[in-house]
């Protein structure tokens, strides 16, 4: 055999290989427990509204947590209430980027809610929500959060 069929035989076989991955799927984590890094805390705070789980929810929520919205800021206790008179059927987040800054993480993504607030429809169109999450002595707690739902 010449050293060019050798070559494409060679060739032939890496291209089958590049379909096979070496790693399995990622699960989507939805749990605080098995939360790593910023994306998988907006999961699972997203999930906990969802699902209605306050008291869950408000164990990862800072006591000096503030939510700013286009009507203006919220402190701990309004914030909380606002996202109670949501009744999610779904969430999408898209456009994530997560930064690691410290004992900090820093989350940017595009939000698309689908359900209602107060029994009104919601737009369903995405809006950019800046959230900052930071590890305390209770684990990681959301301190900060800028959007508009």
């Amino acid at each position: 055999m010449g050293k060019g069929f050798v070559l494409i035989a060679l060739l032939a076989a890496l291209a089958c290989l590049a379909g096979c991955t070496l790693y399995g799927e990622h699960k989507v984590v939805n749990h605080w427990a098995d939360a790593t890094g910023g994306i998988s805390f907006e999961r699972s705070f997203w999930e906990d509204v969802k699902s209605k789980k306050w008291d869950e929810l408000s164990r990862h929520v800072a006591g000096n947590y503030l939510l700013t919205t286009p009507q203006g800021t919220l402190h701990h206790d309004e914030a909380l209430e606002r996202l109670r008179h949501l009744d999610l059927k779904n969430y999408t987040l898209s456009e994530v980027h997560s930064e690691l800054n410290g004992n900090t993480f820093v989350v940017v993504y595009d939000l698309t809610l689908e359900g209602t607030s107060d029994g009104k429809p919601l737009t369903n169109e995405p809006s950019r929500v800046m959230t900052v999450w930071q590890h305390q002595g209770k684990g990681w707690l959301a301190i900060a959060r800028v959007g508009s739902y």
